[in-house]
């Protein structure tokens, strides 16, 4: 979640144990097994995962720790057995309205904020004046994840997927949001807005070494907050999204605030909505999942405002005003907001399809889902974040077992449904031993009172409808803004960043980071039963001249940081991880950045993975760093390693020239655009390693 836009309100009621008490009790307890503070420490800082990469610790019962080796599937098994190391030093922070990178680096624009797709879209305007039309077929705004689909497995010739978070509605228009005399907004400017919004694929090609928009392909697409999608899974037909556009509840309008991403392993592209409740108005009594979620009487952009205008067709304004009007559901739009909170699948390959939201994987804020890696004859499964404070990790199982025939299926959505469809949804809990325990969101699941959710809710549709209420109910933990899930191709490991926490109450001897401004990565693996799991911690974000406490894992100037947000493994193992800092520590010393490290090659003298510590920190370096005022986010690689994209949002002043390192001229005020910007080594080489 960009810092820029959301509420970041604690809306979690219930009393679940949260995860600062979970790190107390189990720093608490290792500091009475190992005999001091600083042991404790360096056991959460600087020990492997019991049971995954550390054959001892953990808990005291070692039937509670026992995990079975993954059997992987490695996206580039010949590169698995090959020793990597960094091959660039870490660069110094930077505060200009520039991008700085690496050495030996190149740095440039692609796909701003405005660029047409096709020829119904007028170029951009630098003074703001283009059309809601011209923005339904224009790249979106405050590009944020995405992910690179090579044509025929090209690395020169591909589709980026990607999402288009929020507005600023300063820069979209000419002169910013206006209203009439009675405060309602004027239908086209609140068109252009929908129309900024959402999820787009756009098709690039290296020509003579430099990367361009194909324009007016095929396959570039928009999906705004006003496209029709399908409602699949087990709210699909249901009362819960019955609404006056859908009477049969099997079809929906758009998709908004849509964050972080994920990818199948049978090739579409999962886009996550996130930060969607303020842009719908509820003015009367708000049901328990509407307020939640976050639902309230008021909302972001007043795009109800619009509604009545001559203009308007199909109730495309009315839809955000929640509040009840008719004699049922399919009179009004009372369940427009459950048909938002979903992960959306898009096939990148073919225009002709409709987006399909995928209600089986939950129903909140989610940040990305990432899928584990496949295994024949095993479950597919993906990873999702709630990023909100105090929310919750989930991951969702399917029913059907993987196939490798499904990695080039012939109906790519027709497969998406057969493994999204049908499953399990869990939550996480925590617990001070390094273990933990995912928690089925099922009907006949105990909850903490004794009761069965099904005794709660019903049905499975109407707990998906309530899925952070089922989750505090089972008594999962709550997180410091779960954000970006990843999963490392060499060994299965999952990594959570957890940007920070704001809203923290305990503090001990062992645990002083109440006000969790910093944030932390987290690492897990799954036992084989998929019903429980070994974690750690592997870095804890920092400033450097921080006390010990604070500084848990020995950061330096050249990598300190804070706010973990995107985050993404590449397909030989190398985590690159992006910040949406506010730390004013971090902010005054350098812009959000990008870094990279190599966890397989953290190990301790035993040859056992380790988390980053003081005496490993090194191998976590600064590789990029963006201009004033922005958030880097996004990530996605080519197939050959010799090209990586990375978005930048919400810039300052930037960019001046399509030169992505060029400073904007003292003076001098551009209209910012977020962009796409494009790093490749200036040799033409594989990106960021040496093979030794």
């Amino acid at each position: 979640m960009s810092r820029e836009t959301g509420s970041n309100r604690d809306l979690n009621p219930g009393n679940n144990e949260p995860m600062d008490r979970v790190i107390n009790s189990y720093l608490s307890r290792r500091s009475v097994m190992k005999g001091s503070l600083g042991a404790a420490i360096a056991m959460i800082a600087g020990a492997g995962l019991t049971g995954c990469f550390d054959s001892g610790g953990g808990s005291d019962d070692p039937a509670t720790t026992t995990t079975t080796p993954p059997t992987t599937t490695n996206p580039d098994p010949e590169l698995a057995p090959t020793k990597m190391a960094l091959a660039f030093d870490s660069i110094p922070g930077s505060r200009t309205d520039a991008c700085t990178v690496a050495a030996g680096y190149t740095a440039y624009v692609l796909a701003p904020w405005g660029t047409p797709l096709n020829s119904n879209a007028n170029p951009w305007k630098s003074d703001g004046s283009n059309t809601a039309a011209d923005q339904a077929n224009a790249m979106g705004m405050h590009h944020d994840g995405m992910h690179f689909f090579p044509i025929n497995g090209s690395s020169d010739d591909g589709l980026i997927a990607i999402n288009f978070e929020y507005i600023d509605q300063k820069a979209l228009h000419p002169a910013g949001a206006t209203t009439d005399a009675s405060g309602n907004r004027p239908a086209e400017e609140v068109r252009k807005e929908i129309n900024a919004h959402g999820a787009g694929v756009v098709r690039v090609r290296k020509v003579s070494g430099r990367w361009q928009v194909v324009d007016n392909d095929p396959l570039n697409q928009r999906f705004t907050t006003a496209s029709v999608m399908d409602i699949a899974g087990p709210l699909r037909g249901t009362a819960h999204v019955k609404t006056r556009f859908s009477r049969n509840g099997t079809q929906t309008r758009g998709t908004n605030n849509n964050c972080g991403n994920g990818y199948t392993p049978w090739g579409t592209y999962l886009t996550c909505e996130e930060n969607w409740p303020g842009v719908f108005v509820n003015r009367g009594t708000i049901p328990e999942d509407q307020r939640r979620i976050g639902v309230g009487s008021s909302s972001s952009y007043d795009w109800e405002t619009a509604a009545g205008d001559a203009s308007e067709v199909n109730d495309e304004f009315a839809r955000f005003d929640l509040t009840p009007t008719g004699a049922s559901a399919e009179d009004d739009y009372r369940n427009e907001a459950s048909t938002y909170g979903y992960i959306v699948e898009i096939d990148p390959y073919d225009s002709t399809k409709r987006a399909v939201k995928r209600t089986a994987l939950g129903r909140f804020r989610h940040e990305g889902c990432w899928p584990g890696n496949v295994e024949e004859g095993k479950p597919v499964v993906f990873y999702c974040g709630d990023d909100a404070q105090n929310e919750y990790l989930y991951k969702f199982v399917s029913t059907a077992l993987w196939q490798a025939a499904d990695a080039r299926p012939a109906d790519r959505l027709a497969t998406g449904a057969k493994y999204m469809d049908s499953g399990t949804l869990y939550v996480a809990r925590f617990t001070a031993e390094g273990v933990g325990q995912w928690l089925p969101l099922t009907v006949d699941s105990a909850t903490r009172d004794g009761r069965t959710l099904g005794s709660i809710y019903g049905d499975l549709p109407t707990i998906i409808i309530n899925t952070r209420g089922a989750a505090d109910a089972l008594g999962a933990t709550p997180m410091d803004r779960p954000e970006w899930t990843t999963v490392n191709p060499l060994n299965g490991d999952v990594y959570l960043t957890l940007t920070n926490n704001t809203s923290r109450t305990v503090a001990n001897v062992a645990n002083p980071r109440v006000n969790n401004k910093h944030g932390h990565i987290i690492r897990w693996h799954d036992n084989a039963d998929q019903t429980s799991f070994t974690w750690d911690i592997f870095v804890f974000g920092a400033n450097a001249a921080g006390t010990p406490d604070l500084n848990r894992s020995g950061l330096t100037e050249l990598n300190q940081f804070a706010s973990p947000d995107g985050m993404s493994f590449d397909s030989r193992g190398v985590l690159w991880i992006e910040t949406d800092n506010g730390e004013s520590t971090i902010t005054s010393y350098t812009n959000d950045q990008l870094l990279a490290v190599i966890p397989t090659n953290l190990v301790n003298a035993a040859g056992t993975q380790v988390p980053v510590n003081a005496e490993n920190q090194a191998d976590l370096r600064r590789f990029f760093v963006g201009p004033n005022g922005c958030e880097v986010t996004g990530l996605a690689f080519t197939p050959d390693h010799k090209t990586m994209f990375v978005n930048i949002q919400h810039p300052k002043n930037w960019p001046f020239t399509d030169v992505a390192t060029e400073v904007t001229p003292s003076g001098t005020t551009v209209r910012p655009r977020a962009a796409t910007v494009v790093i490749q080594r200036i040799d033409g080489e594989e990106l960021a390693i040496n093979r030794v």
